[in-house]
């Protein structure tokens, strides 16, 4: 899906939402291993992490061409500082009217509003997109995420226990959660 540009202010700060491109790809493919070193929460390592450019440019070429699929950034005086996805479940047509969103920002701007307006800026394209119920799966431990995702109107039904291993050997289990977009018929 194409997500028109849109500036906001946040904190202060004159923030730029927009889809990703694929010359976004090189910036990108940083962010996921700066993120995935910043925080427990991901469900990658670092070090796992081995896309080429090429896979992430025709990665960002589908989610762009695709009218169901959006990748969202962020960015701060044309610096990449978050991204929010909206990711179909297969592509069948008993799972149409679900999607999936994920969220990350790097550490340093966290805490300040911006995933909140990422985040409500995804669900409204997710319904703009069709889909009647938006769902997310969310570390137990990652406290700060699930009060924001309720206070969106998100609600948790169920838990996946063990769902990450560390490489300490710990375990984390996960939350799903989920927020209707809309009534169904």
């Amino acid at each position: 899906m194409f997500f028109k540009e849109q500036a906001i202010e946040i904190n202060h700060m004159d923030i730029i939402f927009r889809s990703a491109r694929a010359e976004d790809a090189e910036q990108l493919m940083s962010y996921l291993i700066a993120t995935s070193k910043e925080t427990p929460f991901l469900i990658r390592e670092p070090e796992e992490i081995t896309l080429t450019l090429q896979q992430e440019e025709n990665f960002l070429r589908e989610k762009e061409e695709s009218p169901r699929e959006l990748l969202l950034l962020a960015l701060e005086n044309g610096n990449h500082i978050g991204s929010c996805s909206i990711s179909s479940l297969g592509g069948f047509s008993r799972y149409a009217h679900r999607c999936s969103i994920a969220i990350a920002l790097y550490q340093k701007y966290c805490g300040q509003g911006i995933g909140r307006k990422m985040m409500e800026a995804a669900l409204k394209a997710a319904e703009e997109m069709g889909y009647e119920q938006a769902e997310l799966e969310v570390a137990s431990s990652n406290y700060l995420a699930i009060a924001l995702y309720k206070s969106l109107g998100f609600t948790k039904y169920g838990v996946f226990p063990d769902n990450m291993k560390y490489k300490d050997g710990s375990y984390e289990d996960a939350f799903w959660m989920m927020k209707k977009l809309r009534q169904q018929p």
